[in-house]
Parts: structure tokens; sequence; C-alpha cells
């Protein structure tokens, strides 16, 4: 049997060498996935374990909007459908958009795990939205010194009123006498058809919801236990969990008989998703998003090449007209913010001594005002944030017009016209045309009299590369 060389030893040693450190890069790899992956799965709030003695609590502060919506939805998916579970929405709202509180309503009526509704803690309320998805949950509960109510739909812009409305001294209309429903009246009785099959649903009190969207009535939370419009009070989360122990829940037509005595209570926070939806469809950050994204665009048109306002601008806007579109936005005062926009940015290339420039700096601001529905809880901008925009606006134009007017009455130091006004002197002349010397160029020129060579000549207008030129009275 032949013995390997040397050379067939060395090279099998360089070659496991070289493996070995491979190796360890392979599995290091690997552990920092593993890793990253735990860091991900516990940062987005995802149960670790799927006991079935489980308490999933969702907290719902704050106007009810777009990422609150997320919020539950992404929150109730990571709920195990499984019996012995239990999920908690611990509300405290001044309401919020209509579109928001259907979704969240649609998840918990479709929803294969008992929802409690807990308005909590002391000093909470349930306004608004917030008795919508009181009446849509399994089991309604308040804690003392809460409140709820006021369910009555806002609308953006102006309120119509019913001819009724209009004048209460004239008479009651004659049966002959047709009055037609406004949009307001359409609104109120779909909200009123919707909350009272929320109520039929639950069995709750139908006639209380109703007049809490008709006449934006409020109960407290003893008040609430009498109408029927809730099932218990409870002064925080381990007494709702103790009176909720022995009672049957029907959901999606299955009967839940609840054990909640010795349930643990596990929070489901907020991932990233929702904080930045939450961030961008803030009002006021989606606001300075728009005016970021006409600004840039406004530095990038002026200014070609520069490319990072330009991209800047675009994402800004984009990300803006992507948070309007999730809001309460009144499009009268957004087509007044265009139109603002499109007079600033004439001012910019069609300098009018300030009138283009003030009149969309007006346009603007009452856009601003009217852009969002102000009477939405929770969904307006800040009329410091808007008055702080005209002011800086308004001081840039200023500036601006007062440097323009200045360099207007400066002489012209570039460009054929600065010649105008100077000596020079002509080097031949025949008859009424010649050449001139003028700051070291010749130029052909003319003049209305005959001109003698060495003839000082003062330049009084130029015609294409011609100068008009007549005698330098003060000089020879």
């Amino acid at each position: 049997m032949r013995r390997p060389t040397r050379a067939a030893r060395s090279s099998s040693t360089r070659r496991s060498d070289v493996a070995h450190p491979l190796r360890i890069t392979g599995t290091a790899t690997a552990v920092f996935f593993l890793a990253f992956a735990a860091v991900l799965v516990l940062s987005s709030g995802v149960p670790t374990a799927q006991s079935k003695d489980t308490a999933y609590l969702l907290d719902l502060g704050g106007p009810i909007g777009p990422a609150t919506s997320d919020y539950v939805h992404r929150g109730m998916e990571k709920v195990p459908s499984e019996r012995g579970l239990l999920i908690i929405l611990r509300i405290d709202t001044p309401g919020g958009l209509d579109n928001s509180m259907r979704a969240i309503i649609q998840d918990i009526l479709k929803s294969p795990v008992p929802v409690v509704s807990f308005v909590a803690p002391s000093g909470a309320r349930a306004a608004s939205a917030g008795t919508y998805i009181m009446y849509a949950s399994h089991v309604a509960v308040m804690a003392p010194g809460t409140n709820l109510g006021a369910a009555t739909p806002v609308q953006i812009g102006a309120p119509q009123t019913s001819p009724l409305e209009k004048d209460n001294t004239k008479q009651t209309p004659t049966k002959k006498e047709k009055t037609h429903p406004t949009m307001t009246d359409k609104v109120t009785n779909d909200a009123i058809a919707y909350i009272r099959s929320l109520a039929q649903l639950r069995g709750r009190n139908a006639d209380w919801a109703e007049k809490a969207v008709r006449e934006a009535s409020s109960l407290s939370a003893e008040e609430a236990l009498k109408a029927r419009v809730i099932d218990f009070i409870a002064t925080d989360v381990d007494d709702l969990l103790a009176k909720l122990n022995g009672r049957d829940i029907v959901v999606l037509g299955s009967t839940h008989h609840l054990r909640t005595v010795d349930l643990g209570v596990q929070t489901i926070t907020p991932d990233w998703r929702t904080k930045l939806l939450g961030i961008i469809t803030n009002p006021n950050v989606a606001y300075l998003l728009l005016l970021a994204g006409f600004y840039g665009l406004i530095l990038e048109f002026s200014n070609p090449g520069i490319a990072a306002p330009g991209v800047i601008g675009a994402i800004s806007l984009l990300l803006a007209l992507y948070a309007f579109q999730t809001l309460p936005t009144n499009y009268a005062g957004l087509a007044l913010i265009f139109f603002g926009i499109a007079l600033m940015i004439g001012e910019v290339f069609a300098p009018s001594f300030g009138s283009l420039g003030i009149g969309g700096i007006v346009a603007f601001v009452i856009g601003s005002i009217m852009l969002l529905d102000t009477d939405v809880p929770g969904y307006r901008v800040s009329s410091a944030l808007i008055g702080s925009f005209a002011v800086i606006s308004a001081a840039y134009f200023i500036v601006v017009m007062t440097f323009v007017a200045k360099s207007r009455q400066r002489p012209i130091v570039s460009g054929p016209e600065h010649m105008i006004g100077d000596s020079a002197e002509v080097i031949d002349w025949h008859g009424h045309i010649g050449r001139v010397r003028v700051q070291g160029e010749i130029w052909k020129a003319r003049a209305t009299e005959d001109l003698s060579p060495g003839r000082r000549v003062r330049v009084v207008r130029i015609e294409g590369l011609t100068l008009v030129v007549q005698p330098d009275a003060n000089r020879r």
C-alpha cells in the first residue's frame, strides 16, 4: 500500500483548514437568523404561548382611526381560535372615523372568540364610535365613573338642515307639502338602523341606542346598567374576569361557557406597522408631509439636478395623500390648498411683486382650516401649526420681494446690455457706419453723423450685434 506523499498530506491539511472556518461561519449565520427571527416575534407582540386559559387585552385609547382598526384587526388575528380564550377591548375614546369603527365591528362580529368591551379606567369614556363598538361586543362592561353615548354621526363640512329646522317659526307643513330628506337625515337614519341592529343582535336596549344617535344622549355606568345597555360594572380587569366566570356566551351560533377565575391576561401591543400608520395618519404629521412634499418639488423644479429635494418631496407628498385618503378630508379645503400652492409656484417663476404669493398664502391657510373635519374628535390640524406656516411663508415672500425690488435698481453687470452708457473709441468710419472699440472688444457701430477715427463716443443702445453710438460731449 502506498502512503500519501508529504505534498498530498499538506494539501489535505490545507483543505481541512479552509473548510473549518466555513462551517463556523455557516453555524454563526444560522444562529444569527434564528436570533433575528426571535427578536421579530417578540417585538411584534405575537403571543408566544397559545394557552387555553388566556385573556388577550387590546387597548383602544384615543381617536378611532385607520391605525386603531389595523391594530385591532392584526391583534385579533394573533389570538388562537380555541375555546377557553377571551379578547378584552379596553376602551377610552372620544369617537373617530366611521370606516374605521365599522372595520372594528366587523372583526368583532366574525370573531370565533368572545369579545368583551371594557370602558376603563375610571374617568374613561366610550363616546360616539365607542358606543357602537360596545353594542357590537359579546359582553359590554364599564368601570365606575365612566360614560358612553353621544353617537350622533358628524358630517364633513357645513351641516345640512331639513326644511323644518331652518325656521322653527313656520307652521307645520300640510299633507300636500313635501319635505325632502337631506344628507344629514340619510346618514342619521343609516346610523340608527345600524346601532339598532347591533342592539337586537346582542339583546341590548335598542330604544336608548336610537336616542344616543338621534339626540346625542349619554349615560353613566350606573345608568347604563339600569337601562340594559351594559351587562355589569367592574372596577378592573381582575374584577371583570371574576364576574365573567360561569357565564354562557353565544359566539357565531355556538355557546361558550366561560371559566375565567384562573385566566391569565396577556396584552397585545401595537407592532411597528401600526405605530408607523398612527404617525402618518396624525393630522398634524399629514399636514407637515404635505408641506414638505410641495416645497421639496418646488425646490427641485427651480434648481433641476439637486435630486434630494425632489425625492424627499415626492415621497412626502405620496405619504400625505395616503394619509388624507384615510382621514375625514374636506375636498374643498384640499382644492384650495392646491390652488394656493399653484399661486405660490407662479410667484416663484413669474414674480408679480407679491400679489400671487400673498394670494397663495391666503388660499392655503383657508384650505388648511377647512381641510379636516374639526367636529370629528381628535382629527383636526393645530391652529398654531397653520398660523406658523402662514407667518413663515409671508415673511419669506416679503424678504424675496425686497431683494427682487433692490436687484431691479442695480446696474447690469453681465451680458451685452452692461455696455450701454460706456465710452468707446472709433477705429474706422465710413458715412454713418463703422467700427468701435469698447471694453477691449471691437464692435460694429452706427450713428446719425459722420465720425472720425479716434473720436470718443458713448453707447446708446444695442440692436442685435450693432451698437448705436453718439459723440461723447465730455471726451474728444
